[in-house]
């Protein structure tokens, strides 16, 4: 059977995320489990807690669908600041890439700086100076 997951993430703030985890983790599980999830799993880091849930390929995005409009998931998921949330599909977390990434040529690297003009003199009496001038 092929899954297809979806991950919720969670980072720390003002508040701790595993405090949201602690609050609504149960709640999560069971609403993924009743709405067709076949896996899921928490994942706790140092950055917060990941939740990963995953549905059944013949039915994964209905399912998702029915799960990210259920009022609990909506109030749990309005619990966290929307800077500090992340939801995605895929598995996430601590889930690596499959090719170590490749590092990429600086952008403009070898290239001069452009020149600057110098900022324009500014004379607080211009009068004095045409006088002293002529």
């Amino acid at each position: 059977m092929n899954i297809t997951w979806w991950s919720i993430e969670a980072r720390d703030g003002y508040f701790s995320a595993h405090a949201w985890q602690d609050a609504f983790g149960q709640s999560l599980v069971e609403a993924a489990i009743t709405n067709g999830a076949v896996e899921w799993h928490w994942t706790q880091a140092t950055f917060g807690v990941v939740f990963e849930v995953g549905f059944a390929d013949d039915d994964a995005l209905e399912a998702w669908g029915r799960f990210r409009q259920l009022p609990l998931v909506v109030a749990a998921l309005d619990a966290v600041p929307a800077e500090l949330l992340y939801v995605y599909p895929g598995r996430g977390g601590t889930a690596g890439a499959g090719q170590p990434r490749q590092p990429r040529p600086i952008v403009g690297a070898g290239g001069a700086e452009l020149p600057e003009e110098p900022p324009p003199v500014v004379v607080a009496r211009p009068a004095v100076l045409e006088r002293a001038v002529a």
